[in-house]
């Protein structure tokens, strides 16, 4: 079942647009000597034009493949992906060149996605050129300036290489690079989690202001819930391949449904020291199952405080609880039901 993002846009009286964004049944396998990898395994969410939707889960969980996924840089097992209802799940490389400048993605780690061999001249402006966006180096040299500006950094630094700056500085140039061909999605693969935390909260605003400015739209993916938080309209939780819960990102915070979401919350440390001295933390048990295994039931039971008998025998669909929350958990229907 898809989980639909709020009411579709509607202008002018006619009919309301496609999301942006639209993923159904996604999934990513990959062979290995142990068997089949799920790395997602049946992924579904919409995503409305100039929304940020957070995408949160533990590392392995398969947040970064669905983003890969989506912008063709792994192959696609089964299921839907649909750009401004255009469907591109299946397409070849040469099919999808004409949909990647209305797509891209900024990677995790400024260290590893920028070519330590290239200025920041070329590393920014080979978009303009692949694109054929620019009739010559002096058209392109000025465009990549007004991108480096754009990002806040000096245009005078695109003759230097990426050694010579520091990590916030190096995925602004990731950034440049990204909107150097005027996206309408942006899929933001951990972008703040390789920096130091006083660098992370500079590019959460830089990425806020540009979102309000051209009118961009995100898939914003962490594992840290205090970024989603400050950075999102709405919050999906996946748990081994699978989203878990998904809903608006104060309802979530406020009383997760999924026990999963509402573990990872406990974890979540408060500035107030009274209110965190009175917390209770939700300690999970167990590990998480191989991505291999064939897995009956729920696939978070095994490390569940509140799982009992359905969970071992029926999986839990995510279905619309409550309007606009989206839990795939049988507690709602069975009520807090006790181990």
């Amino acid at each position: 079942m898809t989980a639909p993002a709020p009411a579709p846009i509607v202008r002018d009286g006619l009919e309301p647009e496609p999301p942006l964004l639209s993923v159904a049944g996604l999934e990513v396998h990959f062979p290995s000597a142990r068997g089949t990898v799920r790395a997602v395994d049946g992924v579904s969410f919409d995503l409305e034009r100039g929304e940020t939707l957070g995408l949160v889960g533990e590392s392995g969980c398969g947040k970064s493949t669905t983003a890969r996924a989506i912008v063709g840089l792994v192959p696609v097992t089964s299921g839907s992906i649909r750009f401004d209802g255009e469907q591109l799940a299946g397409l070849s490389s040469w099919d999808l060149r004409p949909y990647r400048p209305r797509m891209q993605m900024v990677f995790q780690d400024p260290y590893a996605s920028l070519d330590p061999r290239m200025t920041v001249a070329r590393i920014v402006g080979e978009p303009l050129v692949v694109h054929e966006r620019v009739s010559g180096s002096a058209e392109r040299d000025a465009r990549v300036s007004a991108l480096l500006e754009t990002v806040g950094l000096d245009p005078a630094m695109r003759r230097r290489y990426p050694h010579e700056f520091s990590g916030g500085q190096r995925q602004r140039i990731g950034l440049a690079r990204a909107l150097a061909l005027e996206p309408e999605l942006v899929l933001l693969d951990e972008p703040v989690s390789a920096l130091d935390v006083s660098v992370q909260s500079q590019v959460l605003n830089l990425l806020e202001d540009l979102r309000a400015r051209l009118g961009l739209t995100y898939l914003f993916i962490a594992h840290n819930l205090g970024v989603v938080r400050h950075v999102s309209d709405r919050v999906a939780v996946m748990y081994l391949g699978r989203i878990v819960e998904l809903a608006p990102r104060d309802a979530l915070f406020a009383r997760p449904i999924h026990p999963y979401t509402e573990a990872l919350l406990s974890a979540v440390p408060v500035p107030d020291p009274v209110v965190e001295a009175e917390r209770r933390r939700i300690p999970l048990q167990g590990e998480i199952p191989s991505p291999t295994a064939v897995i009956t039931g729920c696939p978070f039971r095994t490390r569940c405080p509140k799982a009992f008998d359905r969970c071992a025998v029926e999986t839990p669909l995510l279905k619309e609880h409550e309007p606009g929350r989206f839990a795939a958990c049988h507690l709602p229907e069975e009520g807090s039901r006790p181990r």
